[in-house]
């Protein structure tokens, strides 16, 4: 069975993203070094990558080239993508998804993305673990790591790890209901 995982960035209080979607935040931290938690150790080991609406928009607005060629695709939208920038599946029903990728043997689930897909799949019990990285900036405003839905957890800590740059990676697994 395979893992759906989380793999995110935030910033110290507790952002994703500026209020106008902007990253340039993170990526002057494109240089840190991750070691064997860098993002193309990551990839390697995901099949199938699962993302929403806001989140592939964000993407498909980008110049770079489509990055997800050697992945699987599920974009969770209610809304028909005319024009997909790179091979994608679309689905609209979480649950059904959710089922679906339990059932997936071939690699791990990457929940790519903002909170708001991350959370429901929290809320159903669904995302096995999650990789914050949280960059010492400070943003104020913006898109909030997860949104507040009132859901309540305590993961496991796996792992909490200084590494370069002033950032720090927490690794959690969320136990599954039986």
């Amino acid at each position: 069975m395979a893992k759906i995982l989380g793999y995110i960035a935030t910033s110290l209080d507790g952002f994703i993203a500026t209020e106008d979607d902007n990253l340039g935040w993170l990526f002057k931290y494109d240089t840190m070094d991750l070691g064997e938690h860098d993002y193309r150790t990551f990839i390697k080991r995901i099949r199938t990558v699962v993302m929403g609406r806001g989140t592939y928009d964000f993407i498909a607005n980008e110049s770079s080239p489509w990055a997800y060629g050697e992945q699987r695709v599920l974009v969770v939208t209610s809304r028909p993508i005319e024009e997909p920038k790179g091979a994608l599946e679309i689905r609209t029903d979480v649950d059904a998804l959710i089922k679906e990728l339990r059932a997936l043997d071939d690699g791990d689930v990457w929940m790519l993305g903002g909170g708001q897909l991350q959370m429901a799949f929290m809320e159903k019990g669904a995302l096995d673990e999650i990789e914050i990285y949280v960059i010492p900036e400070m943003l104020g405003a913006g898109r909030p790591l997860f949104p507040a839905t009132g859901y309540r957890a305590s993961p496991k800590l796996i792992s909490a790890q200084a590494i370069d740059q002033g950032c720090v990676r927490l690794h959690y697994r969320f136990e599954q209901p039986a």
